[in-house]
């Protein structure tokens, strides 16, 4: 059969389907890149500064698209509307959060995390400083849509939620309007910590029927092979039974 296989005319359909099969490789190669979808490459877009309005507006939900994404804003603190939340996370040490209330030039509220502290005194203390010296001007960090309010001992003013609808119920004057999202500051204030606000990790998926796509592809290549096999196995047992005929007819 290999001998048959050797002729000039089944190389030529050998090349033929190694040709095909390549081709069939190819698009299944990329049937399999397509199916992992990733919610595009935001690792990038998240770490341009944009301003903040580009991204969010006031009395309105988060998009998805601000999650995470680094803008600035210029803003004024409020006097006497810094709050502490407790049990904040910050490279694996809890500790306190400082928050504070901004008011953007249309006169829109922006709640602001101002930095971390390990202990209530040192967030305290901070916020002394804070209302003698508030870091009113253009404020730059990354943007993040509210968290969802938990229990936590509200008679004794304790909270742990960055959740801006409970922040308003502490600010001294209820808001024109607010943002749905809140501002981690990328510049902690004197006496507090920088917390720790990570780019958003891009969320891969996989999309099991372009799996299956490429999976028939990589088939169809393998039978392009299988049929050159085929055909030349085919030849060589035909012309087996035509001198078989012949020699039956010679004796």
């Amino acid at each position: 059969m290999w001998a048959v296989a050797r002729r000039p005319r089944w190389i030529a359909a050998l090349v033929l389907s190694l040709a095909i099969a390549g081709g069939f490789a190819a698009l299944g190669q990329w049937q399999l890149a397509r199916s992992f979808e990733a919610a595009a490459p935001r690792d990038e877009q998240t770490e341009v500064v944009v301003p903040l309005d580009d991204v969010s507006q006031p009395q309105r939900f988060v998009p998805d698209s601000a999650t995470g994404q680094l803008v600035t804003v210029r803003a004024d603190f409020v006097v006497g509307d810094y709050t502490v939340l407790s049990d904040r996370i910050n490279l694996a040490a809890p500790g306190y959060w400082v928050v504070g209330h901004a008011v953007v030039p249309n006169g829109a509220s922006l709640a602001v995390a101002l930095g971390w502290a390990a202990t209530t005194d040192a967030a305290a203390e901070a916020i002394r400083s804070l209302e003698q010296s508030p870091p009113d001007g253009t404020l730059t960090g990354r943007y993040l849509p509210t968290e969802s309010p938990q229990e936590s001992d509200f008679e004794h003013g304790v909270r742990s939620s960055m959740a801006v609808p409970e922040l308003i119920n502490l600010w001294t004057e209820a808001p024109a309007g607010v943002y749905g999202g809140y501002l981690i500051l990328d510049d902690a204030p004197a006496g507090l910590e920088l917390i720790d606000a990570p780019a958003p990790i891009t969320e891969v998926s996989l999309n099991l029927l372009n799996v299956f796509y490429a999976v028939e592809w990589v088939i169809f290549a393998g039978f392009a092979i299988f049929l050159w096999y085929r055909l030349v196995k085919d030849a060589w047992e035909e012309e087996n039974a035509a001198e078989a005929g012949a020699e039956a007819t010679v004796e």
